[in-house]
């Protein structure tokens, strides 16, 4: 075993496809050496990379492939040899073939006689040999975005390759890529050690980098980052917010990072701090300092990629490239407070929302409608849910909101705090609605919460059930990867909220109401196919179906899932409880054979051809097994009625539990398709009436494999 080192060089790489990038080149080169038989010891091993390098480090690959075993099926015997046991010339060119005297050929029985086999066994071949190969296959298999040519190349790549190491132990590896020779030399920092790097064995190769200011290992940098971003925020007096996204971004922009403490005027801070944050992440990749109460203080962390004596110079131009974003953030502020939320919803009427749904303002008026109908259910004030309503899309005729579009409802929320036309309500109510402004925007992205208010939540939820009402209606339904009105994630945040909030909601009825919300226009005009026969039923069955992978997300088996879902209850939160009871139940001793004994009588009944009645007749209970099971479906009703009346559903399911016994025995004594009509019409009426009440919390059938 040897130590493999694979590095490109290139100009600077794209930041965020840097990661995958080198991920990729990482598993090309393992996937394609186990291919070949390689044998690798990776230990540790994982992507090596920086801005101007891709880099794979094996720690123990094999130097040669495993002997290489080879089988070669010839002529049949009958074929083979003649009457006098002499080669024909089917043989004997077989034979000349494998480059071997026929009588050293061994033979072999199959399903159709005895024939000539050739076998043999090779060195395999140097892994030195195979590795420019695997170099190429592991390129061609990488993801490039945009791929780039340079000079008077036909080759391409994400940017321009200037150098190539190759080494497995202390050996260059013969090899090239992108008209490059593999060599030993890598090079260092492009400012602090801008020159070639000597690689003795690829053991030495992350050390070596380290001295010329390259720290090539991602995770290395990133707590390196983090240690010297939270060091200076505490000599600021603060703590520094770190977010993932950003802290990545810098990552893949350094290869020696050093933190540099700036400040920038106290006056901005009147500005939303969102909008400040927002342009120092998004626009500068800095970090923000915060106090101790989680508020945005004068002081922020710049990363460089050097390591000055004096960081002054760098610190002013830090400090400088800032100054104009946050001066038009606090211009656009300053200006949308005095055009005030009145004038901004007023202009909405301007704006076309969607051909068929009309204008933004249109749209905000059915929102407002549905929230002033939901607000009662949730213990919300219907005026207020209403009012909070008619502003929630005011601030996307804001001057800020139009320069940082991340910040919608962010904006409204802040403009709603200080506007007049609130000032009749009381300071709580203010907040309230304030606050609702911001809410009814989340969840923005997958992990993100939920509304946290009764009166955010409201809003969430008229604003999604209308986006999907009128989505559906205009004939926008998703296809493939294409959802221009995102009516995949609007379907999963309407349900998270409603589920995760515990609100007991008709969302049947709901949707029903927003569709009937809709103007003529989206209604008369159909899109085709079921949604224009039963729109609700159609927006309902979308909402189950982002509910599948919500689930699997949490690990509810899809049999679960589908259990509850054939059910269709109209409460989204009752369809939560009775997933998380069949997933008690499913633990159960009994549950598998009570979900294929219901499988089995809803196969009869099906096939029945008759009219079951009501209920047996008990009268015609003949056998101890039938009259058995009769007492005991009777006894489960009784048990059960109460506990799925308030919705306790692992109780109920542990009484339809103890029915194993008795369902067992039934179908050991008991025959149910006799030929006199009355037996047999009672035993399927007791049938049915078990069924109906094993599958009142799920359709236990599908916990059957």
């Amino acid at each position: 075993m040897a130590t493999l080192l694979i590095e490109l060089g290139t100009e600077e790489l794209p930041v965020k496809a840097l990661p995958g990038l080198a991920q990729a080149l990482f598993d090309g080169v393992l996937s394609a050496l186990e291919k070949r038989g390689v044998a690798v010891e990776r230990g540790a091993a994982k992507p090596l990379y920086t801005p101007r390098r891709l880099a794979v480090l094996l720690p123990g690959v094999a130097v040669e492939q495993p002997q290489q075993a080879s089988e070669v099926f010839g002529p049949y015997v009958n074929i083979a040899l003649d009457g006098d046991g002499q080669p024909t010339k089917a043989l004997l060119g077989f034979a000349a073939k494998a480059g071997v005297e026929w009588t050293a050929l061994e033979r072999a029985t199959d399903a159709k006689g005895e024939r000539f086999v050739h076998r043999a066994v090779t060195s395999g071949a140097q892994t030195a040999a195979l590795l420019p190969e695997i170099l190429r296959e592991a390129i061609a298999g990488m993801p490039i975005p945009k791929p780039m040519r340079w000079g008077g190349h036909d080759f391409a790549f994400a940017r321009p390759v200037h150098w190539l190491v190759m080494l497995l132990g202390k050996d260059v590896v013969d090899g090239e890529a992108f008209g490059i020779r593999a060599d030993r030399f890598s090079r260092g920092h492009r400012f602090l050690h801008d020159r070639q790097v000597w690689i003795s064995t690829p053991d030495d190769y992350v050390e070596a980098l380290r001295g010329a200011k390259v720290l090539v290992d991602a995770q290395e940098r990133r707590a390196r980052i983090v240690a010297e971003v939270e060091a200076a925020a505490k000599a600021a007096g603060g703590s520094a917010r770190i977010d993932a996204d950003n802290l990545q971004q810098v990552v893949c922009l350094v290869e020696w990072p050093k933190a540099v403490s700036c400040a920038f005027e106290e006056e901005f801070l009147a500005v939303p701090q969102e909008a400040l944050v927002a342009t120092m992440e998004a626009n500068q990749k800095f970090f923000p300092v915060l106090d101790d109460a989680g508020r945005l203080t004068s002081r922020f962390i710049g990363i460089a990629n050097i390591e000055p004596k004096d960081d002054s110079e760098i610190r002013k131009g830090y400090e400088r490239v800032i100054r104009p974003r946050f001066a038009d953030a606090k211009f656009f502020f300053v200006e949308d407070m005095k055009q005030g939320l009145d004038s901004m919803n007023a202009g909405l009427a301007s704006v076309t929302y969607q051909a068929k749904l009309g204008t933004v303002a249109d749209k905000v008026a059915r929102v407002a409608a549905l929230a002033e109908a939901i607000a009662p259910q949730v213990g919300v004030n219907a005026a207020l849910a209403r009012r909070a309503a008619l502003l929630s899309k005011a601030d996307l005729q804001s001057r800020l909101v139009n320069e940082f579009p991340e910040l919608q409802g962010i904006a409204g929320r802040h403009y709603a705090m200080q506007d007049a036309s609130l000032s009749d309500l009381s300071h709580e109510d203010r907040v309230a609605v304030a606050n609702a402004l911001d809410e009814a925007w989340q969840p923005r992205f997958a992990a993100d919460d939920i509304a946290l208010s009764a009166l955010g939540k409201v809003l969430a939820i008229a604003e999604r059930l209308d986006t999907l009402a009128g989505g559906f209606a205009a004939g926008l339904k998703p296809t493939g990867n294409k959802d221009p009105f995102a009516l995949r994630r609007n379907a999963l945040g309407l349900a998270r909220t409603v589920i995760e909030s515990g609100l007991e909601l008709d969302i049947v009825q709901l949707i029903d109401r927003a569709v009937d919300h809709l103007p003529e226009s989206a209604k008369s005009e159909p899109a085709s196919g079921t949604e224009r026969m039963a729109p609700t039923l159609y927006i309902y069955d979308f909402i189950l179906d982002r509910l599948k992978g919500y689930y699997a997300e949490k690990g509810v088996p899809v049999q679960q899932f589908n259990a509850v879902a054939q059910l269709e209850p109209r409460s989204l939160y009752d369809l939560d409880r009775r997933i998380d009871a069949i997933g008690i139940f499913a633990q159960l001793p009994e549950a598998e054979a009570l979900a294929a004994a219901n499988k089995r009588i809803l196969n009869i009944l099906r096939k029945a051809d008759e009219e079951i009645p009501a209920i047996e007749d008990k009268a015609l209970l003949q056998e101890p097994a039938e009259l058995a099971l009769a007492e005991a479906v009777e006894a489960v009703y009784a048990e059960t009625g109460h506990a799925l009346a308030k919705g306790d559903y692992v109780d109920a399911l542990a009484h339809l539990a103890r029915l194993r016994p008795r369902v067992d025995a039934f179908f050991d004594a008991v025959m149910v398709n006799v030929e006199d009509a009355a037996l047999r019409s009672n035993r399927l009426a007791l049938l049915k009436r078990l069924a109906d009440r094993l599958g009142s919390v799920a359709a236990i059938e599908h916990l059957s494999a």
